[in-house]
């Protein structure tokens, strides 16, 4: 991942749960809900930081580094790694925690790259210009 940007609004953190309809017959998280929720922090993120609409364009990377099984509790942490003219490109690290023994890992990783929209749906500055 990115060298960490000091951006005030440029960081998120979601947390959520992992439920039996999540979890694959391997009784493990889904990648389809992984990367769901890792887009909606990115766009949260984008979004906080531009105060824009803001849309995906591409991820990138994405690595499934370890199995998140049901009944772990998954923070999802953003933060803004580039800043162009249009765009944002946003890390996001999944952790997961086994409720019972605390203990945490990196699951999953990485990147998105999120779109300031006009009023016209056409790309526009992220930053006033």
């Amino acid at each position: 991942m990115s060298e960490h940007l000091p951006i005030p609004d440029a960081e998120f953190t979601l947390t959520q749960i992992v439920f039996p309809s999540q979890v694959n017959h391997y009784g493990t998280l889904h990648g389809g809900y992984a990367l769901q929720w890792m887009d909606q922090a990115a766009w949260i993120c984008a979004t906080r930081y531009a105060r824009k609409v803001m849309v995906t364009i591409a991820s990138d990377r994405v690595e499934f580094k370890k199995p998140v099984y049901e009944g772990a509790i998954v923070m999802l942490k953003a933060h803004i790694t580039r800043i162009g003219r249009t765009s944002v490109t946003v890390a996001v690290e999944m952790h997961a925690e086994l409720p019972l023994s605390g203990e945490r890992f990196l699951a999953t990783q990485g990147q998105f790259v999120m779109v300031a929209l006009d009023a016209d749906g056409r790309p526009t500055a992220v930053q006033p210009e």
